[in-house]
């Protein structure tokens, strides 16, 4: 083996390792059955989120504050806490995007959220459409957002 095949090699593998995430989240690889009860509870008021956009640790602040949850109180039985919760510790978001806490634990404040919805794709004007609301509603412009593809050629941005 050469020394510059070896070197294109190894640029080729050290790439795909650093990349791979974003693929496999925008893919929907890495997206896990949702839990039923997560699903019924969560998703009455938001997307029901893929339990790997967030790190651990902001699940379990999140689970625990559940009575002051984004300025509501989203309390739930104990024992569906637990449920919950354990299904999120189990499932959460590892990748490299997805480790960091982001601010307030709000998943559209991520690194990988502000990069991948930067002001100069979607302005800001956008977010403030009737039939999309906020940067929270996923489903409005990902088509398969709720089996945790985030493919950008099956978006469709309502007008």
């Amino acid at each position: 083996m050469s020394f510059s095949f070896f070197c294109r090699l190894v640029a080729v593998s050290t790439c795909a390792c650093i990349f791979q995430p974003v693929a496999i989240a925008d893919s929907g690889k890495n997206a896990v059955p949702l839990l039923p009860k997560y699903k019924q509870e969560c998703a009455a008021c938001h997307t029901a989120y893929q339990p790997g956009m967030l790190p651990a640790a902001s699940w379990q602040r999140l689970m625990g504050g559940l009575h002051r949850h984004h300025g509501t109180d989203a309390s739930l039985d104990p024992s569906d806490v637990r449920e919950i919760s354990a299904w999120l510790n189990a499932n959460a978001g590892t990748f490299r995007g997805a480790r960091d806490e982001p601010p307030e634990d709000r998943i559209t404040k991520s690194e990988w959220f502000v990069r991948k919805h930067n002001a100069r794709e979607i302005a800001p004007t956008v977010w403030k459409r009737a039939a999309i609301g906020s940067p929270s509603n996923c489903q409005a412009c990902h088509t398969n957002a709720e089996q945790g593809k985030f493919n950008e050629r099956d978006i469709r941005i309502p007008k």
